[in-house]
């Protein structure tokens, strides 16, 4: 007996289902065209705004990432310990670091603090009067181990790279520079005047040289775009300590290669006592990891309210048709088609819309957006913003999508449905 009822209740539910689903792709053939291109195109725009919205806002951040790890950071990075000024064994650690077959490329970078000044041939009206200088950071590198690791080559917007023969020129970051900031302020100081083959001074630990502009990198990465590049030889010597040890130490590795195991390969070897060895995800600033949460609960936000709104006109449009098909909504029940049947008809015409409007929007994020944004980056004024987007959060998004489309279509449809069948065909 309970067999039968639930044969029979199975057997019910399966022809509501099928009945719902053919009255659906009736209604829509019968529906106006410009209409259904509508709902779709609503459908299409909500799909893009949870996308691209929340992609934008993680990739500007994303892309910032990307810059630090590839012109600055590396694979693996390397830096002194807090109580110490430089590397200590350094010339230890990269010799072994050599004999790790994983690692590729490595640049030792020489630092120093210092002050650079422009006008310092004009004579002052008093002593104490201050010139245009600049406080900055000195690196010393070796220009064919660093242009492996970091690119830093392609970041010239003037001017020429360094050699490894230069003396007495420099590269120097565009964010020392008025010329390449937006804004003018007392407590970020900048040089004025200063071009390619301009002539500045410069200063560290009382020494002072006078040195040529070869070049100008722009990288919108502040540990690149406020220091003044040097050979590395020369830098020691302008130091007065040829023996000086390196501040940075930054490794490319084969790409597959787990920076986690490199790093796991010096520690062991006890370099750890020496120097702060970290992969590039550790060695990310923890202001751009907060940035990461804020734009991305923020992408989030944005895209709530897109699909807010979305399942409210698709409310809306199922409402307002079925209220004009309250008589014939109301016939069909009268000639005994199941009121649940007329239910999963409404359900899968918001449906139909809603996977039409995503199918849309799947294509010109993948097959459009994505791979051109990849290509040529937003520039944005602190980074150059990617479209992070990745099938496993689409695919959620879509799931989302799909569940607040199949509520507001259900909902309203309901409403009509227990309404009075005499009602309902006299429009009462």
């Amino acid at each position: 007996m309970f067999n039968k009822i639930k044969n029979k209740v199975l057997d019910g539910g399966l022809t509501s289902f099928k009945v719902g689903f053919f009255l659906a792709i009736r209604q829509i053939r019968r529906t106006s065209k410009w209409t259904n291109a509508l709902v779709i195109c609503i459908m299409t725009l909500t799909f893009l705004n949870l996308i691209v919205v929340n992609g934008i806002l993680v990739g500007l951040i994303e892309g910032a990432v990307e810059a630090i790890k590839t012109h600055y950071i590396g694979d693996v990075f390397i830096t002194s310990l807090r109580e110490k000024n430089h590397i200590e064994q350094a010339p230890n650690i990269i010799a072994y670091a050599k004999n790790i077959p994983a690692i590729e490329n490595i640049s030792t970078r020489y630092l120093t603090n210092g002050k650079i000044e422009v006008d310092y041939k004009i004579q002052k009206k008093r002593p104490t009067d201050k010139g245009e200088e600049v406080a900055t950071t000195f690196a010393g590198i070796d220009p064919d181990a660093e242009q492996k690791v970091s690119n830093l080559a392609n970041l010239l917007i003037e001017g020429e790279y360094l050699e490894p023969d230069d003396y007495d020129k420099v590269l120097v970051g565009g964010m020392l520079l008025r010329k390449y900031l937006d804004f003018d302020s007392p407590s970020f100081p900048v040089l004025k005047n200063v071009e390619i083959g301009s002539k500045i001074r410069v200063t560290v630990g009382g020494n002072s040289r006078e040195v040529t502009v070869k070049g100008i990198v722009k990288s919108k990465v502040d540990e690149i775009d406020r220091r003044v590049f040097f050979t590395d030889t020369q830098l020691r010597n302008l130091i007065g300590k040829p023996d000086y040890g390196p501040g940075e130490i930054s490794m490319r590795i084969t790409p597959g290669t787990d920076p986690l195991l490199v790093k796991t390969l010096l520690v062991k070897e006890g370099f750890d006592s020496l120097a702060t060895i970290q992969t590039q995800d550790e060695a990310e600033p923890k202001f751009i990891k907060d940035m990461k949460k804020t734009f991305s609960m923020l992408g989030t936000a944005i895209s709530s309210i897109g699909l807010v709104v979305a399942a409210i006109t698709i409310f809306i449009v199922i409402f307002i048709n079925a209220i004009t098909r309250r008589k014939f909504i109301g016939i069909l029940k009268g000639i005994g088609i199941r009121a649940t049947a007329i239910e999963w008809a409404y359900v899968f015409q918001a449906i139909i819309y809603a996977i039409l409007g995503t199918a849309i929007g799947v294509a010109i994020v993948f097959g459009f957006l994505k791979p051109y944004i990849d290509a040529n980056p937003i520039n944005f004024p602190f980074a150059d913003g990617i479209l992070v987007a990745t099938a496993t959060d689409t695919a959620i998004r879509v799931v989302v999508l799909m569940i607040a489309t199949l509520i507001a279509g259900y909902i309203p449809v309901r409403l009509i449905t227990k309404q009075n069948t005499l009602d309902a065909i006299l429009n009462r």
